[in-house]
């Protein structure tokens, strides 16, 4: 398991844009060009382009509307935990049941993590998100949600690659707790963050 303190966190920002840029090109813009960029409120990066979509990600962070916690291994960033107010992160999968399913929207949201592949399966996706909820506390705290796959159920084993936001068996450990079902296999999970 990764340690907090073989590695450090820091906030996406203009000044780590480019550790997050290297992460993102060694690993062909993630999902094909995605940029992390699908959440955002431009909405899905479909017909853009890789290109497109790094720069648009790239204005998100100069404006301030991406957040994110970013695992540095010295100068370079191994993994992040995307988050943002419902506002800054408004599109999801599962909308049309999850909007049919709420009783009302979080201060915040955890909507990506991604993590080097030479660094999976050593916690360092525990890391981010903590990191992520850190970021959170500091900024005032709130309810937050994150909407990880479910695969207490599961009996077909699933690539590490495709979980683009944990597992929810993760998030119960960070001290989330189960809402309810959103979609095939994902699901609402609800932590309250204190103020720091």
């Amino acid at each position: 398991m990764a340690t907090e303190t073989a590695y450090t966190i820091a906030p996406l920002s203009p000044q780590t844009w480019p550790a997050f840029d290297a992460l993102v090109q060694r690993h062909n813009g993630i999902f094909g060009g995605c940029w992390c960029i699908w959440f955002h409120p431009d909405g899905p990066e479909r017909g853009q382009g890789a290109e497109a979509n790094r720069e648009l990600k790239k204005a998100y962070v100069e404006s301030g509307q991406a957040h994110a916690a970013l695992v540095m291994d010295g100068e370079e960033a191994i993994a992040w935990a995307e988050f943002g107010t419902p506002a800054e992160l408004p599109t999801i999968h599962h909308r049309k049941q999850y909007d049919a399913t709420k009783s009302a929207d979080p201060d915040y949201r955890i909507t990506c993590v991604f993590v080097d592949k030479r660094y999976r399966r050593q916690g360092v996706t525990e890391l981010a998100i903590s990191g992520a909820l850190g970021m959170i506390a500091q900024a005032g705290g709130g309810v937050v949600e994150s909407y990880p796959h479910d695969l207490t159920e599961q009996t077909k084993k699933t690539s590490s690659s495709f979980l683009y936001n944990g597992t929810r068996r993760l998030y119960e450990r960070l001290g989330f707790t189960y809402d309810r079902p959103k979609g095939l296999r994902n699901c609402v999970m609800v932590k309250t963050v204190d103020p720091a």
